[in-house]
């Protein structure tokens, strides 16, 4: 279930309203002593999270499907880097990590109880009942420490306080979802966000070396796939430090090579800019990473925008021009 990027937080009895967690998406899946966590991109992420599988496998339902955000605490708020770092390939160090920093799941919604009756054709108001019984049923000490009911409700003056008190604690906005509608899987038609800063998922199709120093990267050329399933060049992002221009170069130049903008590429010098500056190198499309921006439009961003972070749990495919409308 997906939602679209909305301006302000709507009104109305047919919505509910939840904070939006700043952690992995996920479906979480346990049937008998198998469990799977799959993130929003379709991955698997149960070898990151050790301390989650061991939790759904001490709760007492035998079978289930939830939905929620995986997050991790650290001094009193959500830390979205202390996520990434368990993106590792080594198993010892992400049970250290588990150890240290465990993660937790925030539930908002439940697919499957612990009948195997599928839920998804339920209106939401009557789903979330259902998970509000299941998490009091699982009750302390089975496996409930790493299950959390995220809260829910139909006011939207408490929307307006979490998008204001929630803040510090890692909400980065609000999610309304339509009460009555069934659970849309991959669409956006009955969930709507509202962020505190606009923000979008993009994909690196290319990128342009530094004019003043030619070893380093200048500049991140950004893209989202249009209707005909093509990656239009719609940007930039290039405020990095020295030293983050130096981590960029080992992660975008062994990509160096790919397909880059399938659809509008990014074009030549113009009266502003120097030759040089019309120069890019084109990347496999398999970097995502999240920007903020102030104004879209004409099918771009009007100005530089602001790189925030890596997301390795979204695939490219899913950076679409949906987001931004």
């Amino acid at each position: 279930m997906e939602a679209r990027a909305v301006a302000k937080i709507p009104s109305g009895a047919e919505w509910l309203y939840e904070p939006k967690w700043d952690g992995f998406r996920c479906l979480a899946f346990r049937d008998g002593d198998t469990i799977a966590l799959q993130s929003k991109a379709g991955q698997p992420l149960a070898r990151y999270f050790p301390e989650l599988v061991e939790g759904l496998l001490a709760i007492r339902a035998r079978r289930c499907v939830l939905d929620g955000e995986i997050v991790i605490v650290e001094n009193g708020r959500l830390s979205f880097d202390d996520l990434l770092m368990r993106i590792h390939p080594a198993e010892s160090r992400i049970r250290k990590l588990a150890k240290e920093t465990p993660a937790r799941i925030l539930v908002f919604d439940l697919l499957v109880d612990d009948r195997g009756r599928d839920l998804t054709t339920m209106p939401l108001r009557e789903r979330r009942k259902r998970l509000d019984a299941f998490l009091a049923d699982d009750g302390p000490g089975t496996g409930s420490h790493v299950l959390e009911l995220s809260p829910s409700s139909a006011d939207r003056a408490q929307a307006e306080r979490w998008m204001r008190e929630y803040a510090e604690f890692g909400c980065d906005g609000v999610v309304a979802k339509l009460a009555d509608e069934p659970y849309h899987s991959g669409d956006r038609n009955a969930m709507q966000k509202i962020k505190r800063l606009r923000t979008a998922d993009c994909v690196v199709g290319g990128f342009r070396y530094a004019s003043t120093n030619p070893q380093d990267i200048g500049s991140l050329l950004l893209g989202l796939y249009n209707d005909d399933g093509q990656l239009d060049h719609i940007g930039f992002a290039a405020s990095f430090t020295a030293a983050e221009r130096q981590e960029l170069k080992k992660v975008v130049e062994p990509l160096k090579g790919g397909a880059g903008f399938t659809g509008r590429a990014p074009g030549g010098p113009s009266r502003w800019s120097s030759e040089r500056s019309g120069e890019w190198e084109p990347l496999k499309p398999t970097l995502v990473c999240e920007v903020r921006y102030d104004h879209f439009s004409g099918g771009r961003f009007r100005h530089g925008t602001k790189f925030l972070r890596w997301r390795p749990d979204k695939k490219p495919a899913q950076c679409t021009f949906e987001q931004l409308t």
